[in-house]
């Protein structure tokens, strides 16, 4: 994969996680006791299995990208690496977690927006993300 190609693909993950909280958000305030058996609760179930996806091998993934972006010195940006890959596995539990209920309540989808794991994944992204596009 070019350098080109693994910066849009890591663009697109970060929007999908992005995305799903936002969602998340607006499916948290709606108050529902289940996902089960409306639109809104089928796309809850949705933006989070997109959202555990754009997460799997997070970390080692944002690293090959460092390393084909070439970025110097490495060590401060790997460094903050193992804190996004920290954070984006503790955020992927959580999800994971979430998947697994057989109703996902809005309260339950609350709560992990609530998540310090979740927010700190996306503070994470918020920075890096800045970071990166300075750096192009």
């Amino acid at each position: 994969m070019s350098a080109a190609g693994g910066l849009a693909e890591l663009d697109a993950r970060i929007d999908i996680i992005e995305e799903a909280y936002e969602f998340f958000l607006a499916y948290a305030s709606q108050g529902l006791p289940s996902d089960l058996g409306s639109d809104t609760g089928r796309q809850a179930r949705e933006y989070l299995k997109r959202c555990d996806a754009a997460l799997a091998e997070f970390g080692a993934f944002f690293a090959d990208q460092i390393a084909r972006l070439g970025l110097e010195p490495a060590a401060p940006y790997l460094g903050f690496i193992k804190v996004i890959d920290a954070d984006a596995q503790h955020a992927q539990a959580a999800i994971q977690l979430v998947l697994a209920q057989p109703a996902i309540s809005s309260q339950v989808v609350d709560n992990l927006n609530a998540s310090i794991h979740l927010r700190a994944l996306l503070t994470d992204l918020f920075l890096i993300d800045e970071v990166l596009k300075a750096r192009r």
